[in-house]
C-alpha cells in the first residue's frame, strides 16, 4: 500500500519545493514602515506571504503609556477574563484530549500581582488571551491609545476587521502549533513575541490528529483536573488539531515534519507581523509582554480551495501510514 502512494507523496515533496523556489522565503522579510494598501495587498497578500513592519506602530500613545503603573493607575479596578493553565499550554493537545483553557474573571490589578510575583496563592499561568475582540469590550478604555483598526489594511482588504484582540502574560504561555482563518496583523506594545511559522504549502508535513474536546479546572486545593466538555458545548464532537511541537519533533514517529519548512521570526516592541492567513504558526513571549492583533475575514476564493483539497488529499495519506 506505501509503495502505491509514493509517487502521490513525491508529487507533494515537488509541490512543497517548487512553492520555495518560486515564492517563498526562508526567512520573513522586514519593512521600515507601514505599506500603502496598494502595495501591502499585490506584494503580500495577494502571494500570501508573511512581512514585519517595523515602525507601524510609532504614533500610537499606547507605545509611550502602557507601562504597569500606568495600566493599574487606568483599568485595575476592571473586571477582566484570564485563561489559566496548570502549565502555560491553553487550547493544546494533551493525550487524546484537546484541552481548553480555565477562565476566570478577576480585576485586572489581581492579575498583573500574579503576574508580577506579588501574589503567592495562586497556581498556573495566567494569561490574558480572550479571542472574542476583548480590545474593544474588556479593554475599551485603552482604544484611544491604539486603533480600532488598521487604516491601510482595512482599505487593501475592503472590511473591518472581526476581532482586535488585547495579550498580555507569562514568559511560560505558549500558543501550541496551529493556523487561523483570519489575515492577522500582530502588533507589539512591549516586550517581544517569537512567532515559529510553517507556510500552508507544507500541510502535507504536519502531522494532525482529533481529539475530545475538554478544559483544565482548578480545584479547591489549587490542583488542575482535565474535564471532559459535552458536545453541545462545542458544537462538534472532535476537534482536528496540529499534534507536534515544532521546537522539539518527534521526528522518529513524524519523520516527513523534517521536510517542514520552519520559519522564526521575533516580533519586537513597536513592530507588526502580518501574519497571512492558514499560515500556521507557534508562540512564545517575554515575560509581561503586551500585545493587540487584528484579525481580519480571509477570503474564501481559490486560494481556499486548493487548500481544502490540499488537506483532504492529505488526511487520506496520513490515514493509510497508521
Amino acid at each position: 500500500m506505501m509503495e502505491d502512494l509514493k509517487p502521490l507523496w513525491d508529487a507533494f515533496d515537488r509541490f512543497t519545493l517548487e512553492s520555495r523556489e518560486l515564492f517563498l522565503s526562508s526567512e520573513v522579510p522586514r519593512i521600515k514602515e507601514a505599506p500603502s494598501p496598494l502595495s501591502f495587498s499585490r506584494d503580500y497578500v495577494a502571494s500570501n506571504s508573511p512581512v514585519l513592519i517595523e515602525n507601524a506602530l510609532d504614533h500610537w500613545p499606547a507605545m509611550r503609556s502602557w507601562s504597569s503603573s500606568y495600566l493599574l493607575k487606568k483599568i485595575g479596578n476592571k473586571e477582566i477574563t484570564v485563561a489559566v493553565t496548570p502549565n502555560g499550554y491553553a487550547d493544546s493537545v494533551v493525550g487524546d484530549r484537546f484541552v481548553m483553557p480555565e477562565e476566570r474573571v478577576m480585576k485586572f490589578a489581581e492579575f498583573l500581582d500574579i503576574l508580577e510575583g506579588k501574589s503567592s496563592t495562586e497556581n498556573g499561568v495566567f494569561y490574558i488571551q480572550k479571542q472574542n475582540s476583548n480590545f474593544t469590550g474588556e479593554f475599551s478604555e485603552l482604544l484611544c491609545e491604539a486603533e480600532a483598526d488598521i487604516s491601510w489594511a482595512t482599505e487593501a482588504f475592503g472590511k473591518a476587521p472581526d476581532a482586535v484582540n488585547f495579550w498580555m502574560g507569562d514568559e511560560r504561555a505558549v500558543t501550541s502549533l496551529h493556523k487561523d482563518h483570519y489575515e492577522n496583523l500582530f502588533c507589539v506594545i512591549s516586550g517581544s513575541k517569537t512567532f515559529t511559522l510553517i507556510p500552508p504549502t507544507d500541510l502535507p508535513n504536519i502531522p494532525y490528529g482529533v481529539y475530545k474536546p475538554a478544559k483544565y479546572k482548578s480545584n479547591s486545593s489549587g490542583k488542575f483536573e482535565i474535564l471532559d466538555i459535552a458536545d453541545n458545548e462545542t458544537g462538534k464532537e472532535l476537534i482536528p488539531w496540529a499534534c507536534i511541537d515544532p521546537l522539539t519533533p518527534d521526528l522518529e514517529k513524524y519523520p516527513r515534519f523534517g521536510k517542514a519548512q520552519v520559519i522564526t521570526c521575533k516580533v519586537h516592541a513597536g513592530e507588526m507581523l502580518y501574519l497571512p492567513s492558514l499560515w500556521f504558526h507557534h508562540v512564545q513571549q517575554s515575560h509581561g509582554c503586551i500585545a493587540v492583533n487584528f484579525w481580519y475575514d480571509m477570503e474564501y476564493d481559490i486560494k481556499y480551495s486548493y487548500f481544502k483539497f490540499l488537506e483532504n488529499v492529505s488526511k487520506l495519506l496520513h490515514k493509510s501510514v497508521k
